[in-house]
């Protein structure tokens, strides 16, 4: 194949598959309904959860914790070698349950600033588009 056959099979294929602006794919090219649709309602749903299971974690998750470190003190103190490896459970349990629970308060307080971010642009859009409904009208 000479290269002006070549460009030219390339130059079709690009007109096949460009860009369109301000249409809508053709029924079965692909196109049509986005992948991923999220409403305010699942975003308030995630929220929520995040939220609850923050409050759960907070106090469940701690809730072995004092008599975890008093084994530990007791063990260490009777001269058990166990005593130390219990308290490095201990202290590592308290890391992970503390980056835990910051990333369920990230997760709430992100969704959070999220909808009323979207909400902000839904009232800007509005706004912007008020000018143009009118001119729609005087137009018809």
């Amino acid at each position: 194949m000479s290269f002006d056959e070549e460009w030219a099979e390339l130059r079709a294929a690009a007109e096949r598959s460009a860009m369109r602006i301000n249409s809508v794919a053709d029924e079965g090219s692909g196109g049509g309904a986005p992948d991923l649709v999220v409403t305010r309602a699942d975003l308030n749903r995630i929220g929520e959860d995040a939220h609850e299971l923050r409050g759960r974690l907070s106090k469940q998750g701690d809730h072995a914790r004092p008599s975890t470190f008093d084994a530990a003190i007791a063990l260490t103190h009777g001269e058990f070698v166990s005593g130390s490896a219990l308290l490095k459970v201990h202290d590592r349990w308290s890391i992970h349950l503390k980056t835990l629970l910051d990333a369920c308060g990230q997760i709430a307080n992100h969704l959070d600033f999220t909808k009323a971010v979207h909400s902000e642009d839904d009232v800007r859009v509005e706004g912007d588009m008020a000018p143009v409904s009118k001119l729609t009208e005087y137009l018809k």
